[in-house]
């Protein structure tokens, strides 16, 4: 296939839209299922560039949860704890253990069920039934992956009432050095990112006190800039125990995409709390609205929302206690061993101050900021290892 016709653009009124290889050839991708759109295939080209990369870096499988071009998760496939199972709920999916790309995917859209909600996958491997499985109870557009067993594809062509979209795409693809876009009828061009984020090198420019950096978090670091390397810039991303657990997509200044991705990260743990473990839900209440309702609940207006009179009883089947802030300051406390990574410098060290809320020990930036003296002190004070990469990955 060499031309691929869509529905419409970015918007319904964008037409024609089609998508086709400039040098006339084969395009690198099998619609197995579905018709995928435009802003379906630029998720899942940029998605699958993510798996691919974060497989060749770490070894192991892995998977992305794409929305509107950037990250809402990506992880490996390391096994789940009981208590991960439950907050993603696949406590119940036969064949989990066994299985490294399905706990990659669980990881990938678990960690922010609310930016994941109609999201696009990315599978750096096959495709399984017990990945199948968990695409197949959740709202997503589709996927994108090397291959699919015959049990996963009879799944996933029943999704959506037969319309999911399922593509196939050659692995061994490699695009031309060079890239071109248009932007107001105006052609741009530039070499592609080609740079490997698994080289040694980004740790040896160590300017803090604590040069330490364990294995895992010079792998969660890699997985935080390579997700970075596929993330609509300004951003950030907090990485633990192989997934990232805030993203920071798009924002003008570095310290709101380090809050944003922050507040993501502290939602993650706080899912965690014995309270929201507990929380006691009524049989039947549809996923989105248990997602809502714990998001709720963990913030600010749990009060005025998920708990009056009144409101409680749409979800719960009794009234459950409140989480204090102070309860939630304790709790947050407690995450420690978490890694970021950003896309470019940080300008001051207000973004290391609020990193080090979130639990933040291991820091990967571009350096070169005329205030790294400032960021260096402010990692020194808590202790936080940081390595200057002297990289840039912005991504537009």
């Amino acid at each position: 296939m060499k031309e691929l016709p869509l529905k419409y653009g970015c918007n319904p009124n964008q037409k024609p839209s089609r998508v086709y290889m400039a040098d006339g050839s084969e395009l690198p991708i099998e619609v197995v299922n579905g018709r995928p759109g435009y802003i379906n295939l630029l998720d899942a080209f940029n998605s699958w560039q993510l798996v691919k990369e974060l497989k060749q870096a770490t070894g192991l499988a892995s998977a992305a949860s794409f929305k509107h071009v950037s990250p809402a998760g990506a992880a490996v496939g390391l096994p789940l704890s009981d208590t991960l199972k439950h907050i993603y709920f696949v406590d119940d999916i036969p064949g989990l253990d066994e299985s490294p790309i399905a706990c990659a995917y669980a990881r990938a859209r678990g960690a922010d069920r609310m930016s994941s909600y109609g999201d696009f996958i990315a599978l750096s491997d096959t495709c399984d039934k017990t990945t199948a499985l968990i695409i197949k109870r959740e709202v997503s557009d589709g996927v994108i992956a090397p291959d699919y067993t015959p049990e996963a594809l009879e799944i996933l062509k029943e999704k959506r009432k037969g319309t999911y979209n399922v593509i196939k795409i050659d692995a061994n693809y490699k695009p031309a050095p060079v890239e071109t876009k248009q932007v107001f009828g105006v052609t741009f061009e530039q070499g592609r990112n080609e740079i490997q984020l698994d080289d040694p090198a980004l740790f040896e420019n160590i300017p803090t006190q604590n040069k330490t950096f364990s294995a895992e978090a010079k792998r969660d670091l890699m997985i935080a800039l390579i997700t970075l390397k596929y993330t609509q810039s300004n951003s950030v991303c907090y990485v633990k125990d192989g997934q990232a657990i805030g993203i920071g997509a798009g924002q003008q200044s570095r310290i709101h995409c380090t809050r944003l991705a922050g507040q993501k990260a502290d939602i993650w743990w706080l899912r965690q709390h014995p309270k929201v473990l507990n929380l006691p839900f009524k049989e039947g209440i549809r996923r989105a609205d248990r997602d809502n309702t714990i998001d709720v609940y963990i913030s600010e207006d749990e009060h005025d929302d998920v708990l009056r009179d009144g409101a409680w009883e749409q979800f719960f089947t009794e009234k459950p206690e409140v989480l204090t802030l102070a309860e939630k300051k304790e709790w947050i406390a407690k995450n420690t061993e978490v890694s970021l990574g950003s896309d470019a410098f940080f300008p001051f060290g207000d973004n290391i101050e609020r990193a080090h809320k979130s639990g933040v020990q291991y820091i990967a930036q571009a350096g070169g900021s005329v205030r790294d003296d400032h960021v260096i002190m402010t990692c020194d004070k808590y202790g936080i290892a940081m390595t200057f990469t002297g990289v840039r990955l912005f991504h537009h």
